[in-house]
């Protein structure tokens, strides 16, 4: 090890008991040695994504939230309501760490070559427990950042970019040439209107207020249907019509909005349909729901035809589908274009003490769009 480094360190973690209580705190964890092929990363930047919230907060009710231990080491409590309990049967009185991905700087590494030639270098990593002052990871798991970038800058490497490369990706394997996407003014939504311009893909980008629209089309976007306006129905079908979409990506999970997309693709499909079809248009819709903004029940009118899709999709199962190779290859355009392309926009900073903060914590659950917040555990 080339630096003087703590024998623990802390990490956050949360924790739900039987009796129905979520407790989110600090605790102390002994510094891992790496192996062969892993590398010390010191924590220096990584984001409150949504997915992480998910563990983090499971299904609590955060007008419960109160502060519980001491300024140096705050503990989180919360009661989750009796129906939420039998899903978390899996996970109680177990203390999981949270944090899907993060940044900073190699402190020590394995006797590898490939590990010892990061050592002092700032890597992005992915691979949980990165709410933590210090990971060790395998070197599979890290990207190598450019000499100037900072650690706030490659926080956000993995989650949003490779999701967003993995939209395009799973487009161009399943057949289909442009693409619908919801909640499209949040950090993932921009990244993709700017892949789409530069890549010369259609993209609708559904929104949902005037001032999301406005962001957008000042950043190019060509299609984009704010879900609050009274034409939103028309708006999203004529601009299906002139793209071509068939493929969407919902964030919002449920309400109406997926059976909306797949209603309008099958209006579009048809205006040009050269003859009837009692099964409707034979073109295959689908939409794959990858988030969960709105929690309440994915409800839709089959008025579509037979020749449609509703499923689920996650990025670690498809980087998994797509191979080492495939997933290089998307990781390699995210370090060219990490500035570009692929840069985020965060609404604050917080240390691990202020991130378990009640005020805190009900402003970052709102997952309000460009209220995105980066954690700084050092």
């Amino acid at each position: 090890m080339n630096h003087p480094l703590p024998a623990t360190a802390l990490q956050l973690r949360s924790l739900i008991h039987a009796s129905g209580e979520l407790e989110i705190s600090l605790v102390d964890e002994p510094l891992p040695v790496p192996g062969e092929h892993e590398v010390l990363i010191r924590i220096e930047a990584t984001p409150l994504n949504p997915s992480d919230q998910g563990l983090l907060l499971g299904p609590a009710d955060l007008s419960t939230v109160q502060a519980a231990g001491s300024p140096e080491r705050p503990v989180l409590k919360a009661q989750l309501p009796a129906a939420a309990m039998p899903a978390m049967a899996a996970r109680v009185g177990q203390s999981l760490a949270v944090g899907n991905e993060g940044a900073g700087t190699v402190v020590a590494a394995g006797d590898s070559a490939a590990a010892q030639a990061l050592l002092g270098k700032k890597v992005a990593a992915i691979g949980g427990a990165m709410y933590a002052q210090y990971r060790c990871v395998p070197l599979s798991q890290c990207l190598l950042l450019p000499d100037d970038a900072t650690a706030a800058e490659g926080a956000s490497c993995f989650v949003n970019p490779l999701t967003a490369l993995g939209m395009v990706e799973t487009m161009r394997r399943e057949g289909h040439t442009a693409l619908v996407h919801t909640a499209a003014a949040s950090n993932l939504g921009q990244m993709l209107n700017r892949i789409c311009l530069q890549d010369g893909i259609g993209l609708v980008n559904i929104v949902r207020s005037p001032a999301q629209a406005a962001l957008l089309r000042g950043q190019g976007a060509v299609h984009v249907c704010d879900s609050s306006a009274d034409s939103f129905s028309h708006d999203l079908t004529e601009a299906l019509v002139q793209t071509g979409a068939t493929l969407a990506f919902d964030a919002t999970g449920g309400g109406t909005l997926a059976g909306q997309i797949l209603s309008a693709m099958e209006v579009a499909l048809n205006r040009n349909a050269s003859e009837y079809s009692r099964y409707g248009s034979p073109v295959h819709k689908q939409v794959y729901l990858y988030g969960g903004l709105d929690t309440s029940p994915t409800t839709f009118r089959r008025n579509f035809g037979m020749a449609w899709g509703m499923g689920g999709w996650l990025l670690f199962p498809f980087l998994n589908k797509i191979g080492p190779a495939g997933a290089d290859a998307l990781k390699q355009r995210v370090a060219r274009e990490l500035r570009s392309t692929f840069r985020s926009h965060y609404a604050g900073e917080l240390s691990l003490t202020q991130a378990l903060a009640p005020e805190q914590v009900r402003r970052y659950a709102q997952r309000a769009t460009g209220e995105k917040f980066l954690i700084k555990p050092n």
